[in-house]
This record gives structure tokens, C-alpha cells and sequence, in this order.
């Protein structure tokens, strides 16, 4: 369970980046952060994430307080952030270095194959296509097998077809280790493909405006009257959120 208790953020300049976020997301949970520019969806991440710590309120992970980056919580951010000197293999293993020898290898090789790489280990960054290279990144947060795994636009660089089969992919591998995911996200059609749920954010300062639930079963038909109609309600409440805001 992660819970997010009334926080806020106002920067040293004086910004106030959010405010009064109240969240509960379940263990295994898909939840997406949605909303206009400016309304606080990476700032909240990173405060889930220990990257920065709030002003106001507090987030608990399991009952723990999270003030600072923790090993059972993993992020993905746009870019891919490998390590060049490294191979793939070692670049996955870099969070879990303390394991046992073994262990580390047999946990690398489970996730390369899991990722669809599985003759990869070898390889270096450079010779990865951005897919290929996004599919490492993931694999190196669940390495450390986190509890909850934070998403920051994490296929926004990508094309569109690549980025339809990672978010396909995204979710082969949720339903293989089931851990609570948190997306950020601008792409609506991703949000709906993705989460259980969709949380809508205005702007200025960031707060919770709406939470729609999506009741469809992964994996989802895009093409199905189903997805259009959740998708549609999803823009329109998002439409009407930033007209409400005046942005």
C-alpha cells in the first residue's frame, strides 16, 4: 500500500508545486498521473520516489515513511539513463552488486528474458535501438524487485509503434512480478491501456481534480467500443479539468 497523506510542495522561490494530495494505491495497483503542464505529475513522482521530500503531509510505502530514494521502490524516467561503460547485463545487476554471484546471474538472466533480450547480456548501450534500451531500464529497476515501480513518461521519446509494444509489454511483465506501477503520462490512449486507474491533476497549484477508474481487463482491445468510450470519458474530464483551470 502507498499512501499519500495531504502533501504539498512549494519550492524555495516561493512556487507551490502541489497541493493536499491525498492518494491511496494498492499493492499491485496500475495507477496513471495525468494533467496539463504544470500541474505538479513529476513533482509528485519524484516525491514518491525520495528524490526530493515534500513541505507539507507525508507519503508512507508499507507502512514506512519516505523521505529519501528506498531499494522498494524503483524509477524509470523518459530516457533510458544505461550506463555506457557497462553491458547490458551489468547495467541491470548495478542495484543488486551485493547479491551472491549467482544469484545476480540467475536474476539477470530471468529479466532479460522477460524483457525479450535474453541474448543481450553482452551488448553495450550503444548497439541497443531506444526500445531495446527502454526495456533495459525497466529491467534494472525490477532487478532490486521493488515493491512499487515509478514510471516518468517513460515511452514519450519513442514512435508511435514502438511505444503501442512496450506498453503491451509494460504490462506482460506487471502480470509476471505484480507490483503496484505509477505512470506519468501526457498520452491518454496510454493512460486507458494501461491503468486501473486514471488520476487527473490541475494545475497551479498541482492537485488531485478527479480519479476514474478503468474496470478492463488486460490485456486491453484498443480497438474495442469499450476502450473508446473509456478513453473518450478520460479526455473529456481532462478537457473540461484544464478549461476549469485556465490553461
Amino acid at each position: 500500500m502507498l499512501a499519500i497523506e495531504s502533501v504539498g510542495k512549494t519550492y524555495d522561490n516561493g512556487t507551490e508545486a502541489l497541493r493536499g494530495i491525498d492518494l491511496s494505491i494498492g499493492g499491485g495497483e496500475i495507477v496513471a498521473l495525468v494533467g496539463g503542464s504544470g500541474c505538479g505529475k513529476s513533482t509528485l513522482l519524484r516525491l514518491i520516489g525520495g528524490l526530493d521530500r515534500a513541505t507539507r503531509g507525508r507519503i508512507r510505502a508499507a507502512g514506512r515513511d519516505i523521505t529519501e530514494p528506498v531499494q522498494n521502490i524503483g524509477l524509470v524516467f523518459q530516457e533510458p539513463r544505461l550506463l555506457p561503460w557497462l553491458t547490458v547485463a551489468q547495467n541491470i545487476a548495478f542495484g543488486i552488486r551485493d547479491l551472491p554471484r549467482a544469484e545476480r546471474d540467475a536474476r539477470v538472466a530471468k529479466l532479460l528474458s522477460d524483457i525479450r533480450l535474453p541474448d543481450y547480456g553482452n551488448r553495450w548501450p550503444k548497439e541497443l535501438s531506444g526500445g531495446q534500451a527502454q526495456r533495459v531500464a525497466i529491467a534494472r529497476a525490477l532487478a532490486p524487485a521493488p515493491d512499487i515501480l515509478l514510471l516518468d513518461e517513460p515511452f514519450s521519446a519513442l514512435d508511435a509503434f514502438t511505444r503501442a509494444e512496450l506498453q503491451d509489454h509494460l504490462i506482460d511483465l506487471w502480470q509476471k512480478h505484480r507490483r503496484t506501477f505509477v505512470i506519468v503520462t501526457h498520452d491518454i490512449e496510454e493512460a486507458v491501456a494501461l491503468a486501473d486507474r486514471v488520476v487527473i491533476m490541475r494545475p497551479h497549484p498541482g492537485r488531485i481534480a478527479r480519479e476514474l477508474d478503468i474496470p478492463l481487463p488486460h490485456p486491453r482491445d484498443r480497438s474495442s467500443d469499450a476502450f473508446a468510450q473509456a478513453e473518450r470519458r478520460v479526455r473529456q474530464e481532462l478537457d473540461s479539468t484544464i478549461l476549469h483551470a485556465g490553461v
